[in-house]
């Protein structure tokens, strides 16, 4: 199973997202992606199997992820301060892979109906459904 994680800025929450990912499976294939490389550095030094940076990176790598994992950030244009672009976007939008999207932002979008958890009890969450969706008995 392919997950790509994908993160900006900071790295902060794809490397914590990696690690746990990392404890529970184990065998999975991670691969970092970020709009930048200290975002991906962070993860790599987590546990990613591999890692690349910037708008090709993420257009060329979010098709064959069977899993893409990424704040609400990764699906609205010019978020993370603009460094998240449209074609990223766009990418992981399009992408046929399942996407497990942590209600955090720091744009003007707010889901409602989405509980306030503190981020490593929503990690925990998205490791569960992870889990599911690798083995559904």
């Amino acid at each position: 199973m392919r997950i790509t994680v994908v993160d900006g800025q900071g790295g902060g929450i794809g490397k914590l997202i990696v690690e746990k990912i990392r404890k529970a499976l184990p065998d999975s294939e991670i691969i970092a992606l970020g709009t930048n490389a200290l975002a991906v550095s962070l993860m790599l030094k987590a546990g990613a199997n591999d890692g690349a940076s910037g708008e090709n990176a993420i257009i060329v790598n979010a098709p064959s992820a069977d899993i893409i994992v990424g704040s609400l950030n990764i699906l609205l244009a010019n978020s993370m301060l603009g460094e998240f672009t449209p074609g990223m976007a766009r990418a992981i939008s399009e992408s046929k892979a399942l996407k497990l999207i942590l209600p955090i932002t720091r744009s003007s979008v707010e889901v409602i109906g989405s509980g306030s958890e503190p981020l490593p009890h929503q990690v925990d969450l998205l490791i569960k459904r992870i889990k599911n969706f690798s083995d559904p008995s």
